[in-house]
């Protein structure tokens, strides 16, 4: 028979893991920029003219404070995207009244000219 083998020497063991590099801290985004963002959706949906008159108003001063903030705040892309959203729903809307004033002025007109009294 053979002689035992003597034992091997243990593994050495890996070096540790470097530790992780910290993450940069990204720049905070302007509250008033998501408020706005949020008004615009809210004014196509929920709270037509509230929701658009907010955006607005918010969308704008948002902008203002980014700037003032010279490259430290963040969310100017979704000020804008409310200022958007709230002017075009504040101009559609200003269109659709006038649309209707328009259909109904038109209408009696209409009726006026043909001698109607639009009592039936």
């Amino acid at each position: 028979m053979l002689p035992p083998a003597p034992p091997s020497p243990p593994a050495p063991e890996p070096p540790p893991a470097p530790a992780p590099a910290p993450v940069p801290a990204g720049r905070p985004t302007s509250p008033l920029a998501i408020v706005a963002l949020v008004g615009g959706i809210l004014g196509w949906t929920l709270l037509p003219w509230l929701g658009s008159l907010a955006a607005v108003i918010c969308g704008h001063m948002a902008r203002a404070e980014i700037r003032r903030s010279a490259g430290t705040m963040d969310g100017d892309g979704m000020a804008i995207a409310g200022l958007i959203l709230g002017w075009t729903a504040i101009a559609l809307s200003i269109l659709a009244l006038l649309a209707v004033i328009l259909f109904f002025g038109g209408l009696a007109v209409l009726l006026g000219a043909l001698g109607l009294s639009g009592q039936l």
